[in-house]
């Protein structure tokens, strides 16, 4: 079973990305294409995480997780980022649609990889490579050290001194899986590039167009294999850095880390070209509605700028996320979670009172659009709801097992504040908190003063994108949480799948990979614009008139 994982998720990438590329009427159109390149990019960014593999070859002092300390699990550590994000830009490639006109487009000319690769930034991601093969290389030279458990060492009368540390493998065992990992993403990447320059021609572009598609599409690829080099050597420097656990050195610091990072936010910021017929066609571009008189008033241009906002909000809700983890509460990632998705939901409150109080209008009807919410976002935030509803219920049904079976250890290990035990509870009552706060925006926006405009609709449209924000906000927190309350409480689900009692001590993998699915899927659905979800021509707007404020 474990076997078909690969083949069936590959299979689901697929078709999501036909989904995508498909226009409502059938065949496809540059918007679509364009989609569906996005889609591959943060698709293949999300499955590019090495933080699975972050203490590979480390042996902990503590057994608190079990370790990466051998090449099997080594490499089942590197083996989902290098391959998922090599298949993931793969199938993006095999995903295009094939002609559907009588006569097929086609080119004599001979497409090499060269003619549409962005010169600048394959040299840049060759340098990452050639730096992440030197640290590697150095990593195989470094000897093993045991590891040696912690304690405390009096000096003087009133002074002590922490004793013991994590140890290492030999260097070269992991130097061996780290090449192996390294050569794997060269070769791969090669591959994409060579299937990208081969792909077939797409009829809904014109020939430059397809040319500037596949920069587009090596521009991504290029950029996050690069991320993914840079966090290999990240992790050989942190395998290098740790210092001999006799020496009883407190301190060290990992420079690869910190240059990976650096990596990481370049990537992000190379933004690859656009489509020209993107920017200058009528069919659903920026630069058509920009001309449009609904997009051209202050109100319209208030919602908009409030998308950055809306996407700025979860960073400011970080260093608050890092008081709670230096404040020692029980549940951190859990409440993370819900700090950031309600500063996202503040956010939006706080526009429809901005909006109100710079065009709202007494004395004018209120409007409300017939359909606030597309069927297929509604759909997403009930099934999302309901996931998460069942694994905070099997959650805590494993958990009560465990508590009968006298494991209290197993979910509150050596005496310390509770780490998995009560994440069911703060996970429930996040929620019901998340839940409270994404009403705010709602009432704000079916409260609020209308706006005076000649523009039929308007006011309704505008109202209709908060709410879509929040449900959009809602579902993906749900489906988010779930995922980390999978990750961070895996020990309860063998003893509810009557697993023997041997595997209940240590974190349970398949639960903790579903749950990073899980995780990855609710940032998918956080990034959805708006019009994301609607992949059908909807129904004409009809405002419903309300009572006179």
């Amino acid at each position: 079973m474990v076997m078909l994982w690969p083949f069936l998720l590959a299979a689901g990438l697929y078709l999501l990305l036909r989904w995508v590329i498909r226009a409502p009427g059938g065949g496809t159109t540059a918007v679509t294409v364009s989609q569906h390149a996005l889609w591959i990019g943060v698709i293949g960014w999300l499955a590019s995480s090495l933080q699975p593999a972050w203490t590979a070859g480390i042996l902990p002092a503590g057994n608190t997780s079990p370790a990466l300390a051998t090449p099997t699990s080594i490499l089942g550590a590197l083996a989902w980022p290098v391959l998922g994000c090599v298949a993931v830009h793969a199938v993006g490639q095999l995903s295009y649609p094939g002609p559907r006109l009588p006569r097929r487009l086609a080119s004599l000319e001979i497409r090499l990889v060269r003619d549409y690769l962005p010169r600048t930034l394959a040299w840049t991601v060759a340098a990452i490579f050639v730096g992440s093969a030197l640290q590697i290389g150095f990593v195989a030279g470094l000897p093993a050290y045991d590891a040696i458990p912690y304690g405390a060492l009096q000096e003087d009368p009133g002074s002590f001194r922490r004793t013991g540390g994590d140890g290492r493998i030999q260097g070269f065992v992991l130097a061996a899986c780290l090449g192996a990992a390294w050569l794997t993403l060269a070769l791969g990447t090669a591959l994409v590039l060579t299937l990208i320059s081969h792909r077939r021609q797409l009829e809904a572009l014109d020939a430059p167009e397809n040319d500037l598609l596949r920069t587009i599409a090596m521009n991504r690829l290029l950029r996050t294999v690069a991320t993914i080099a840079a966090g290999l050597a990240a992790v050989a420097g942190n395998f290098a850095a740790r210092p001999d656990p006799a020496a009883n050195v407190t301190s060290w610091t990992n420079p690869a880390g910190f240059a990976a990072f650096v990596v990481l936010l370049v990537m992000w910021g190379w933004a690859p070209p656009k489509l020209p017929s993107v920017q200058v066609n009528g069919k659903g571009n920026r630069a058509a509605l920009s001309g449009s008189p609904a997009a051209a008033h202050p109100a319209t241009r208030l919602v908009v700028s409030l998308g950055a906002a809306i996407g700025l909000a979860p960073l400011l809700a970080a260093p608050l996320g890092f008081f709670l983890l230096g404040a020692g509460l029980p549940g951190l990632p859990v409440l993370f979670v819900a700090l950031m998705a309600a500063a996202v939901l503040l956010v939006a409150g706080a526009g429809e009172l901005l909006l109100q109080r710079s065009y709202g209008t007494h004395g004018i009807p209120r409007t409300w659009p017939r359909q606030v919410v597309s069927p297929a976002l509604l759909t997403t935030a009930i099934v999302a709801v309901v996931l998460f509803v069942a694994i905070t219920v099997l959650t805590a049904a494993g958990e009560w097992e465990l508590r009968e079976a006298g494991l209290d250890g197993i979910l509150r290990p050596d005496g310390t504040a509770p780490d998995g035990s009560p994440g069911w509870v703060v996970a429930a009552v996040a929620t019901a908190a998340v839940a409270a706060i994404a009403s705010l925006p709602v009432v704000a926006a079916r409260r609020r003063r209308s706006i005076s405009t000649d523009i039929h609709g308007l006011d309704a449209a505008l109202r209709a994108i908060t709410v879509h924000r929040v449900v959009r906000t809602f579902a993906a927190y749900c489906t988010a949480q779930a995922g980390v309350l999978l990750m961070t409480a895996s020990q309860a689900w063998p003893p509810l799948l009557g697993l023997p009692a041997t595997t209940w001590a240590a974190p349970w993998q398949p639960t903790i990979i579903a749950g990073v699915l899980l995780a990855a899927a609710g940032v998918v659905i956080a990034v959805i614009p708006v019009k994301g979800f609607a992949r059908t021509p909807a129904a004409p707007v009809k405002p419903v008139r309300e009572g006179v404020p």
